[in-house]
């Protein structure tokens, strides 16, 4: 008789107010569900991706947000972030997903969505709640990592 192992899988949840101090939380959450899980090799993308979704759910929302995080058993991780507005921005929408606008040089904001672009594996979006009873439901957007390429790629600050 053989022995079954049942994958390694597990997830976590973190509802996040509207506050500025939401996406130091979100990285704090995801760095020590990382580190406990020994996935050390993904956390430096998960972290800055995880940061820029929380951060664009503060600032273009007036309300709260949700994390979770989810190990999935073919050993990508899996990040969401729920927010209430309902627009689903490039590049998490229908193709082409090259339409997020470059940010000017002197910029200090807008590279967040094409951070997602070169450091996740995939990504997209979905609306929560078709039917006008549904209002606020808002949006899920989602990325990827540990799939192909894993560990490949250097974040360079």
């Amino acid at each position: 008789m053989g022995t079954v192992s049942l994958p390694h899988t597990w997830a976590y949840a973190l509802r996040l107010p509207h506050d500025p101090r939401a996406a130091r939380v979100a990285r704090m959450t995801v760095r020590a569900a990382l580190h406990s899980h020994g996935r050390q090799e993904v956390l430096e993308a998960v972290e800055l991706l995880t940061s820029e979704l929380v951060t664009n759910a503060y600032r273009h929302t007036s309300g709260p947000a949700s994390l979770r995080l989810t190990a999935l058993a073919d050993g990508r991780l899996r990040v969401g972030v729920w927010d209430s507005h309902p627009r689903i921005p490039a590049p998490f929408g229908d193709p082409p997903w090259d339409r997020v606008p470059g940010a000017p040089a002197e910029a200090e904001g807008g590279r967040g969505l094409h951070l997602v672009q070169q450091y996740a594996d995939s990504w997209g979006g979905w609306p929560l709640g078709d039917s006008p009873l549904d209002r606020g439901a808002g949006k899920l957007l989602w990325f990827e990592v540990g799939g192909r390429g894993a560990g490949k790629r250097e974040i360079v600050a």
